[in-house]
């Protein structure tokens, strides 16, 4: 009689979660990707709509169409949730981040907005240690630090030349953090789907509370109007991308942790970059290639092993849900 290993040994449990820490950092990789691609398209419609009308626009397509998909494929049983408190805080936390980082790019240059953003990361994995009890490596701080550095080499005018302003992709950054820590505490509650829901049917309505008191301030950049067909078609499509984005982004954050990926969003500044020269004529200069180098630098470095966590040897999350 041959005897096979158990499945559940604990050599076969620490691979399995080495896989699933390299798996999650690569998705993580590409979601962060196409968010950047979604704040070009958002980009693009500065001047044709209102910002806070265009997050409130986007985010009700989300609402909508995630409810009815949830519904189609797991019924009522769907909207149920154990952790009202900690959906809240994600729905809060995307709220907030969407405010600041969609009026953030209708007035000042992409790459700028999505650069000062990167202080998020930093914040995510000071968060999960103190309320997570995430480990956090000598090594990962340094490549953490190495990427801040990139950040300000890409930047580098004073953030103070750019006034108020900068501080609404830092109000970003930070709203940004506390949704990715609720994405932590969540896991197992409810269908990945469903997730993405309770932040759509939370987001939705502050956004379009956000945007009516825009209208009313008279300021004439937050006046809403009867918008254009192709700005209702790219909000769905941002809706769209965003959503599947986000889904990604919590399937990473189950299989890695929510410090370990937190320095993946680094992606994003080489993608905008990129787009910001073939689609609004930003033509990186060489500072920024410098910068850029060293953020993905960085980011390789945490993908080669550097910021694999500990074994532990508590099973596995539900994957299926």
């Amino acid at each position: 009689m041959i005897l096979k290993p158990k499945a559940n040994s604990k050599r076969g449990r620490i691979i399995t979660r080495e896989i699933d820490h390299r798996r999650g950092l690569l998705l993580a990789l590409a979601a962060f990707a196409l968010l950047s691609c979604g704040d070009a398209v958002i980009k693009s419609m500065a001047g044709a709509w209102p910002p806070l009308g265009v997050a409130a626009l986007r985010y009700s397509f989300g609402m909508v169409g995630l409810g009815a998909v949830v519904y189609r494929r797991e019924g009522l049983s769907g909207f149920r949730t154990r952790r009202r408190g900690f959906q809240g805080l994600r729905g809060v936390g995307m709220a907030g981040a969407t405010l600041g980082f969609f009026t953030a790019i209708f007035v000042m240059p992409l790459a700028d907005a999505v650069a000062i953003g990167f202080v998020g990361p930093m914040v995510t994995v000071l968060l999960a240690a103190l309320f997570l009890g995430e480990p956090v490596r000598r090594r990962s701080w340094l490549a953490i630090g190495a990427a801040f550095v990139g950040v300000l080499v890409v930047l580098r005018p004073n953030l103070l030349a750019l006034g108020p302003v900068a501080l609404l992709p830092l109000f970003a950054a930070v709203s940004n953090a506390f949704y990715m820590i609720g994405n932590r505490l969540t896991i197992g509650d409810v269908s990945i789907l469903a997730q993405q829901f309770f932040v759509a049917v939370i987001c939705a309505p502050i956004l379009v509370v956000a945007a009516v008191i825009g209208h009313l301030s008279g300021h004439p950049g937050f006046a809403l109007s009867l918008p254009a067909w192709h700005v209702v078609a790219r909000c769905a499509l941002v809706a769209l991308s965003a959503s599947t984005a986000h889904w990604m982004i919590f399937r990473a954050t189950m299989l890695a942790g929510a410090g370990p990926i937190a320095p993946m969003a680094y992606v994003q500044i080489v993608v905008v970059s990129a787009i910001g020269w073939l689609a609004f004529g930003s033509t990186p200069q060489p500072a920024s290639l410098v910068g850029i180098a060293v953020i993905v630098a960085a980011g390789l470095v945490l993908w080669r092993g550097g910021q694999a966590p500990a074994p532990r040897l508590d099973p596995k999350p539900d994957l299926t849900a």
